[in-house]
């Protein structure tokens, strides 16, 4: 990072206006040296720059202040264009997803803490270079983006979240409020249009109570920009109402929480949310998206979706922050078991083949705690989480300890506690399954031969009548092309019915099944 490069000039923090950044001439330098054809290098460079102002003492704040806007104006083409790597590359190696992931979250917690300092110092006589009172609406929209950026690029890898960043947002905005400008529109890079220290507070509270944990980073991506163009419609409030669904404490380091019984104690920093009219205006375009509609042109999403994902994304939305939140179908009920935990499609053939059977040795298997069940799934606990392959979407194989069955289940729920410990929530797919080798029907001899068979599971409960549920690898189903596979002798055709469920990692899909 540049901060090894700062570091070398000797008697660098000497005096208070010897850090480059602090002489105009130098910053400007600063600036026109950032790579332009090199996103990461420059991110990290102004990363690198932030860091170094961590231990800046005596840097007059109003310059500072400055120095952070424009290196914040810098950043914004790199961020950009690295969103769009860390999206737009259809399978992200590990290593290479930790690397764009792990400078987006940089860059947004030094910015955030640096505007932070700008804050406090406010009020602070003692610091050098006093700061204006005038910035302190563009301050306290940066500072809550910043956080609120650093907030979402957790939620990218389930967490784990820091508390704390909930009392910098209030300790914003209970600011904007005292100096009367909490509504005072103003311009910031990143942003369409004018926002509000007060809008920007709402629309990350909005986020967080969004329970956006069971969505991949692009849907928790794409419901951002769903909950800014709707933000308008939710009704915040400073007291509890009857028809209150959430809310938050500005002075506390805690998240919002669900409204499900009255603060133990009225205080004037409580804040209330309910989803008001957006509600209804989220779930017309859901209707319209069902109906095979189009996205009205006036919502402005960032950019391009598929459908299916916009479906989700919004079915998603109007469940949560509807007036009455999804409750658990199911009681859960607490045990304390260990399971023995397989991914993906092919490891679950294996379990699940006659030829096998059992628990084949040499298997890639984790050891996870169930710590609580319920009809539709389980609840797990992870001391190490498998970083390679652990994902919303994520098709397991499971074997309770002391049980010689196997369950198939899908993670539905992610939170990371910490660097190595995890939960998650895992819906149970089915208890009995069968391995088979499928071929497509509709194809030439030829084609047959050189493709060869799929691996694929027949689910044999949880069904439709006369339909069976069939899990295949991506991009096999064909709803013009019927399968078929032998067993025991006996060959069978297998119609498709309808797609259920497409990942990264397999498809879940419908077929009726008859003998040939």
């Amino acid at each position: 990072m540049v901060l090894k490069k700062v570091a070398n000039l000797g008697g660098f923090f000497a005096q208070k206006t010897d850090h480059p950044l602090a002489n105009a001439r130098e910053f400007r330098k600063v600036l026109s040296e950032l790579p332009k054809d090199n996103a990461f290098k420059a991110l990290d460079e102004i990363t690198g720059w932030l860091e170094s102002l961590e231990g800046a003492n005596g840097f007059p704040i109003s310059t500072m202040y400055e120095v952070l806007e424009q290196l914040e104006e810098a950043a914004q083409p790199h961020l950009k264009r690295l969103a769009r790597d860390y999206f737009g590359t259809a399978r992200l190696s590990r290593s290479e997803e930790n690397r764009l992931w792990s400078i987006n979250y940089a860059f947004s917690t030094r910015l955030a803490a640096a505007y932070e300092r700008c804050l406090l110092a406010i009020d602070d006589k003692s610091q050098s270079g006093e700061l204006a009172k005038t910035v302190l609406p563009s301050l306290c929209v940066r500072l809550m983006m910043a956080l609120g950026r650093a907030l979402k690029w957790e939620q990218f890898h389930y967490g784990p979240s820091r508390d704390t960043c909930w009392q910098s947002m209030g300790r914003a905005l209970m600011a904007a409020e005292a100096a009367g400008v909490a509504g005072k529109a103003v311009a910031v890079p990143g942003r369409n249009g004018m926002t509000t220290p007060v809008q920007e507070y709402q629309k990350v509270m909005i986020f967080q109570a969004a329970s956006l944990d069971s969505l991949l980073p692009v849907g928790i991506e794409l419901a951002e920009h769903v909950i800014d163009h709707f933000l308008s419609g939710f009704v915040f409030t400073a007291e509890a109402q009857i028809d209150s669904v959430y809310w938050v404490d500005l002075k506390l380091a805690q998240p919002p929480l669900r409204l499900a019984r009255m603060p133990a104690q009225a205080e004037t920093t409580q804040r209330f949310m309910k989803p008001g009219s957006a509600h209804e205006a989220m779930r017309a375009v859901l209707d319209n998206l069902e109906r095979g509609g189009d996205m009205p042109p006036e919502i402005n999403l960032g950019g391009q979706y598929p459908v299916k994902l916009l479906v989700a994304v919004f079915r998603h939305l109007t469940n949560y922050l509807s007036p009455m939140p999804p409750q658990r179908l199911h009681d859960r009920h607490r045990v304390t078991h260990r399971m023995a935990v397989l991914n993906g499609l092919v490891n679950a053939f294996v379990v699940f083949s006659d030829e096998f059977g059992g628990r084949p040795a040499g298997l890639p298997t984790e050891t996870w705690l169930a710590e609580n069940v319920s009809r539709g799934g389980f609840g797990a606990l992870l001391d190490k989480v498998p970083e390679e392959w652990l994902r919303v979407g994520a098709l397991l194989a499971m074997q309770p300890e002391g049980g010689s069955n196997w369950l198939l289940g899908v993670v539905r729920r992610y939170h990371r506690m910490s660097e190595n410990d995890a939960r998650v929530g895992i819906q149970a797919l089915a208890t009995k399954a069968v391995a088979l080798e499928l071929r497509g029907r509709n194809t030439t001899a030829s084609y047959m031969a050189a493709a060869g068979t799929s691996p694929a599971l027949m689910l044999l409960d949880g069904n439709e009548p006369d339909e069976f549920r069939v899990i295949l690898p991506p991009t096999t189903f064909d709803q013009r092309e019927s399968l078929e596979y032998v067993r025991d002798g006996q060959r069978f055709q297998l119609n498709p019915v309808a797609l259920v469920e497409q990942t990264a990692d397999y498809e879940l899909a419908r077929y009726r099944r008859t003998a040939v």
